[in-house]
């Protein structure tokens, strides 16, 4: 059955500068389309010629699937480890030129850039791990220096779909090469995302099974279009899906937009819940455990109590 969502767009600001950005769009908390913003010559020199001249032979761990809708929960992926020349050739070439694969004759790839040191489970940084390609490419200041946490270099197939999830932190995604799509959803929608941790279960948003998901047909949904030198501001805690519409290179940049402290150390991929939130949420798995050796009566009657608790703090 087809979504009966609502789509709203984006809103879309050009020539954006550090104080514009600052003062008028990220006080507003909402994602924002930016246009017109200087990222440097990466946008002329990334074609595939260059990034295999640059960096081809740099090994990368790759996600490999037979379908363009890859889902986290279910693992419907493999892992596999590819020179980038490689990856370029595979994303950027026609599926039916394809002759080599893993699953099936046009599967999909898609590049998640990591940190090279798997040991000590690295954090991203195009300027640690891509550093010839780190000057083509021009970041804005929109945020503080010493708040910077990672930038992410990502290569898709055409048609890749990634599942909806949310992130802890601010993030600027920008679209170097290739159209994107760009679905989003508010924080407020949380009850209708149907979430597994940090991860929606409705797979295909443009087409969500109704009878499994109803409450997803509540939630406003906002898109845009990203060209070639777009940026997107997406906020902490918003979901967004992104569908790459054609062989894209994206870098995202994620930036530490609350106290140190509350992060997690040991998350090299800046994804896991506040530690208040975290124990919250730890503590409300174990209270739903004790609750579960009452009888079902009683179980339901406290969990309406917990819910009116938690609901008296919004």
């Amino acid at each position: 059955m087809k979504s009966a969502l609502s789509v709203r767009p984006v809103s879309m600001y050009e020539n954006v500068t550090k104080d514009s950005f600052v003062n008028s769009i990220y006080p507003k908390r909402e994602p924002a389309l930016l246009r017109g913003v200087d990222i440097g010559e990466c946008t002329s020199k990334w074609t595939s010629e260059y990034i295999c001249e640059k960096v081809g032979n740099v090994d990368v761990k790759v996600h490999v699937s037979s379908s363009p809708l890859m889902n986290f929960a279910s693992k419907n992926f493999l892992y596999k480890t590819l020179p980038i020349y490689e990856l370029v050739k595979r994303t950027s070439a026609p599926t039916c030129d394809q002759e080599d694969y893993f699953l099936t004759p046009g599967e999909f790839y898609y590049l998640r850039s990591l940190g090279f040191d798997r040991r000590s489970r690295d954090i991203a940084d195009i300027r640690k791990q891509f550093p010839h390609l780190a000057d083509d490419i021009k970041i804005p200041n929109f945020f503080n220096e010493n708040s910077f946490f990672s930038s992410v270099f990502r290569i898709a197939s055409p048609g890749v779909q990634l599942w909806t999830h949310y992130d802890v932190m601010d993030n600027l995604l920008i679209q170097v090469k290739g159209r994107k799509r760009v679905a989003l959803f508010s924080p407020n929608d949380a009850l209708n995302m149907y979430l597994i941790g940090d991860k929606s279960q409705v797979l295909d948003i443009d087409n969500p099974d109704c009878k499994l998901y109803p409450k997803f047909l509540s939630a406003q949904r906002y898109e845009c279009i990203m060209e070639a030198g777009d940026i997107i501001f997406i906020p902490a805690l918003w979901f967004h899906n992104a569908l790459a519409l054609d062989f894209g290179i994206s870098v995202n940049v994620f930036w530490k937009n609350l106290n140190n402290e509350l992060y997690d150390k040991n998350d090299p991929y800046g994804n896991k819940d506040l530690i208040p939130a975290n124990r919250a949420l730890q503590m409300v798995e174990n209270a739903t455990k004790h609750l579960d050796t009452l009888p079902e009566d009683y179980k339901n009657f406290y969990i309406k109590r917990m819910i009116a608790i938690l609901e008296a703090k919004i």
